[in-house]
């Protein structure tokens, strides 16, 4: 293990006794940590979309993940998306094909998401949950990103409402910040580390600050 290794080993932990310190200080209960290969807690990098801004986002074989998001991908319109708290977003594979069977035309980065999941159980993660990518990366979710009109050729009719959070709860894409940098590669493991919190009855914790886009067809 190198410096830098050390470094980001030692950044990860530093968060977590943070985030553990804030929610003793607030009165909420640490994140419940997840046993080590518990059904639907495991699965794998199936593709790594990027795109110099808007839809579909294609895939490379593997990218370098920073606090400010991946390397090479670009947002057109920042405020809307990217930044520290929504530097890489994520989608599963399994609703991406359910949605299909819908009859929908929405393929892996057709939405927009940087990193598309198979083999974890959506329904478990939340805002706080934390996975593992890889053997260096670690992301936390942040939360739900409600749909725009961006993404309505991938949609029947452009119906892009049928992935938001408040119309069917646990098949959203998920916004994370970045707690330790480094390389992702399509096969790497992604492990589920702890579950977060679900939004209060009434509140869906949809994230997409400032409105919507000025133009229904870029962004994302």
């Amino acid at each position: 293990m190198n410096a830098s290794d050390v470094r980001d080993a030692l950044s990860a932990v530093t968060e977590d006794l943070v985030d553990r310190v804030k929610r003793a200080a607030q009165g909420r209960a640490p994140a419940p940590r997840v046993a080590e290969g518990a059904p639907g807690t495991v699965g794998s990098v199936f593709r790594i979309n990027l795109s110099q801004g808007g839809v579909p986002k294609l895939p490379v074989a593997e990218a370098r993940v920073t606090r400010d998001g991946i390397v090479g991908d670009r947002q057109r319109y920042p405020v809307f998306h990217g930044g520290p708290e929504r530097a890489v977003s994520l989608y599963a594979l399994e609703v991406i094909e359910r949605v299909r069977a819908e009859g929908h035309p929405i393929e892996p980065g057709s939405t927009g998401e940087n990193v598309t999941v198979a083999g974890v159980d959506w329904r478990l993660l939340a805002p706080g949950s934390r996975l593992a990518v890889g053997p260096e990366v670690v992301l936390e979710i942040t939360g739900y990103a409600a749909p725009c009109a961006t993404i309505k050729s991938s949609f029947a009719d452009g119906r892009f409402k049928r992935i938001s959070q408040k119309v069917n709860p646990g098949e959203s894409r998920l916004y994370t910040r970045v707690l330790s940098e480094g390389r992702i590669a399509a096969g790497d493991e992604v492990r589920v580390l702890d579950v977060g919190e679900r939004p209060e009855a009434g509140h869906s914790g949809e994230t997409l600050s400032g409105g919507t886009p000025p133009a229904a067809t870029e962004s994302v």
